[in-house]
């Protein structure tokens, strides 16, 4: 132990609590004790690169290129996704994909390149494979998006897991996004980023990194095309980015680079080039489209640690009501638990929670129920008692259960890895629902366990199952959220098949989004963590996850009034639109923040109610297209540099343009307009683009943009549905799309289509129908009319 240890471990005594404190030193030297027994020794390494090539075998969709030592097999699939693997390694097994892979292009052919080289020539896209293993990434007109160099693995002489070393070159003038949700982005600058889903233990701020989902996708925009790289390894690593630079017409550009350095896995990778939209179009094809949530989970949630009884969660919802704010949902956090053990209720404080929820499910509200990773270990509790009955739960090297510290104390960790132990946690969920509970909040699921010191989660050395191959927690780690995630979600199908089932959670790994969405975590209450807010919603819809938002106002601490007005304000326009507090924080009900800040609050909210239908249909084309809800301002023009520097707004599908408020004192902002017409929604004022303008954004509104000849639908002054149509620009045509639904079910409603254009003096809406144009069957209101 040496003096850092110490200290820590006097501090963990001190700052939780003596029995709490000491469990975690406990934890902390069983951790350390069992990696020291359980992990292999790296000892001596011998390094290796591929060589020179040998011979090649042309296959389905590409071939197989050897190289001295190693070979190369690279596919092209029929959507125009590459993949290639190096040492055999083939697209599964994968915890990304879903379902089969898509079949091999069968019009991409291998041949040969020049400089002994090879190359797989397809549709959309060319690979080249130089001679000694680099591989680039062609447009169809010849421009290199990517060059991978020469892969360089180090393997213990002994024998064992290789950790290995990828660098990149991508062009001078390419911006790096993604890698799961960072603090930091959504562009990511120079910096080394880890692959390994950390909770932090604090409230984070942006300079905080790693944090609860990274995953290692790469967006890299570029004037020539867009381009998704994807690392399928789960182990833990680093990403290290470094933009480029242009000479400034003098011809002496220097790239960007990406290093990958990776401690153990296949090295293996999936390329996808096009627009934006195609890429995660075709990435949601590989990995899953997102799953669709009910109609009430994009309303407002409202939760907090320290509810504690029926009767100040009552208290809550009569204030909602009583100062005529919209309020869906409630979420329950681990106090209403009994002892803080998960599938339990306190009796004391929750009696008669099925009433409870009954009675808000009345008033239109759903109860969400907060469920950890982690189960009590004490003989008694039902879910450790069948668990352990079960053999489900996490074992180390030498066969004990693994246990940690987590709220309810000492406790193991079911084994999600395994078929049989996610379909045991998902029959769990009937207890829940008996409960009256809606939906479901994942949490802890990194895993975290607290130690004094060290990693605050379970020993790498931990045994298990990774679907029958056996391995340990160094390549379990970052999947162990996504597979929680799928316990659920089969459970809830198999429990309750009539409704669309509503899990979100706090860690995850790619591929996620088959199973619901995420939320920013214990993000710091301040200004920067309300531009962190933003920053991972867009980062995680690059990566493929379009359902995600932050805690409003922030985790810890006591927002200003302004503070939390803004934030209010930006999660009104975000998929996932909930305040939460910790235990210890100030309150986060509106009329907390006084009569102004109430006024203000309902008209973003009674905004977001009104917009509903349009979250629903983003909804839908998430789930069709891969497209997120929430997109960076550039995601139709890539190319327009000016818009790629842009972090600060946002796109809400086709039609919106939203600038939030994110610094203290202002009263009006820059905006980056994309080109054509935009309208702010609150004067109808017209503004063109492209172009910065300057707009007012007083304490009562952040600016919301329209684009001309936009179709929205909303929810009109009956509760129906209606289409506001933003007058399009003379000469020219607009349009929308809508995809109408039920609430909760299974339909597939149809995409309709609308076309807005100018017909004389007014303006013509018409929606695509089988044998021609016809008629919306919606009542329509047309805007912006008296700024043309």
């Amino acid at each position: 132990m040496d003096g850092r240890d110490l200290v820590r471990s006097v501090k963990a005594i001190g700052s939780a609590g003596a029995a709490q404190g000491l469990r975690t030193v406990r934890a902390a030297w069983r951790r350390r004790r069992a990696d020291a027994a359980g992990l292999p020794g790296r000892g001596a390494e011998r390094a290796r690169v591929p060589g020179p090539v040998e011979d090649v075998e042309p296959g389905p969709g590409g071939g197989t290129v050897r190289f001295g030592r190693s070979e190369l097999r690279v596919t092209v699939d029929v959507n125009g996704a590459v993949f290639w693997g190096w040492d055999g390694a083939g697209p599964e097994p994968s915890y990304a994909l879903a379902g089969r892979c898509p079949e091999p292009d069968p019009r991409a052919v291998l041949e040969p390149d020049k400089d002994g080289g090879w190359r797989v020539v397809a549709e959309r896209v060319t690979v080249v494979v130089s001679r000694h293993g680099a591989v680039e990434v062609r447009t169809p007109g010849g421009v290199t998006l990517r060059r991978d160099l020469p892969p360089r693995w180090w393997e213990p002489v002994g024998g064992g897991e290789a950790r290995w070393t990828q660098r990149s070159e991508v062009g001078a003038d390419a911006r790096f996004f993604g890698l799961g949700g960072r603090a930091a982005g959504p562009r990511l600058r120079d910096g080394t980023y880890r692959l390994w889903n950390t909770d932090p233990g604090h409230a984070f701020a942006p300079g905080d990194d790693p944090l609860y989902v990274t995953m290692p996708v790469q967006m890299v925009v570029a004037d020539a095309a867009t381009h998704l790289v994807f690392h399928d390894t789960t182990w833990d690593g680093t990403v290290t980015l470094r933009e480029g630079e242009e000479g400034a017409g003098s011809g002496h550009d220097r790239a960007g680079t990406s290093e990958l350095r990776m401690d153990g896995g296949p090295l293996r990778c999936w390329v996808i080039v096009g627009t934006p939209a195609r890429v995660l179009h075709a990435w949601a094809a590989l990995t899953g489209p997102p799953a669709l949530p009910p109609a009430w989970a994009l309303g407002h949630h409202h939760a907090r640690w320290g509810f504690g009884s029926e009767q100040e969660v009552r208290r809550v919802v009569a204030g909602y009501r009583e100062h005529g704010l919209p309020l869906d949902a409630v979420h329950l956090d681990i106090d209403h638990f009994d002892a803080h053990q998960v599938f339990t209720v306190d009796p004391e404080r929750f009696p008669k929670l099925p009433d409870l929820a009954d009675e808000l499910r009345r008033d239109g509200i759903r109860l969400v129920s907060i469920v950890d990773a982690a189960v009590r270990a004490q003989p008694g509790n039902a879910v450790y008692d069948s668990g352990s009955a079960e053999d489900t739960f996490v074992r180390d090297a030498t066969g004990r259960v693994v246990e940690g510290v987590v709220w309810p104390g000492e406790s193991v960790f079911p084994d999600f890895t395994r078929a049989r132990t996610r379909a045991w946690w998902g029959g769990f969920y009937e207890e829940r629902l008996a409960q009256g509970f809606a939906g479901f909040w994942h949490d802890m699921n990194e895993p975290t366990s607290f130690t004094a010191f060290g990693e605050n989660t379970l020993p790498r050395s931990a045994r298990h199952d990774l679907e029958g191959r056996g391995g340990d927690h160094r390549e379990a780690h970052n999947v162990y959220a996504l597979c929680m995630a799928r316990a659920a979600y089969e459970g809830l199908r198999e429990l309750a098949p009539q409704g669309r089932p509503f899990v979100f959670s706090r860690s995850g790994w790619a591929g996620m989004q088959r199973y619901g969405g995420t939320w920013s975590g214990d993000v710091a209450t301040g200004w920067p963590g309300l531009r962190a807010s933003l920053s991972l919603v867009l980062g995680l819809g690059l990566c493929g996850v379009p359902y995600s938002g932050p805690d409003v106002g922030g985790f810890d601490g006591s927002p200003s009034p302004e503070l939390y007005l803004r934030w209010f304000q930006l999660g009104a326009y975000l998929p996932l639109f909930r305040t939460h507090a910790s235990l210890r924080a100030g309150r986060r009900e509106p009329w907390e923040f006084g009569g102004e800040i109430v006024e203000h609050a309902r008209v973003a909210l009674v905004e977001r109610r009104r917009l509903l239908p349009y979250f629903m249909t983003l909804a839908h084309l998430a789930r069709r297209t891969g497209a997120p809800y929430v997109r960076p301002i550039w995601w139709g023009t890539p190319e327009d540099r000016a818009l790629r520097d842009c972090e600060d707004a946002f796109l809400l599908g086709d039609c919106l343009l939203v600038a939030p408020v994110l610094d203290p004192g202002a009263d009006r902002r820059a905006v980056q307009l994309p080109r054509g017409r935009w309208y702010d929604t609150v004067t109808e004022r017209a503004y063109q683009g492209p172009g910065q303008v300057l707009i007012e954004a007083p304490l009562s509104r952040i600016p919301v943009l329209a684009r001309a000849g936009a179709v929205l639908p909303v929810r009109g002054a009956d509760g129906g549905l209606e289409l506001e149509v933003w007058a399009p620009v003379r000469g020219q045509t607009g349009g929308g799309l809508v995809v109408p639904d039920a609430g909760d079910g299974w339909d597939e409603p149809e995409v309709e289509r609308y076309t807005t254009r100018w017909q004389g003096r007014r303006v013509v809406v018409e929606r695509d129908g089988e044998e021609g144009p016809v008629e919306p069957a919606y009542p329509v209101r047309i805007r912006g009319l008296d700024r043309e």
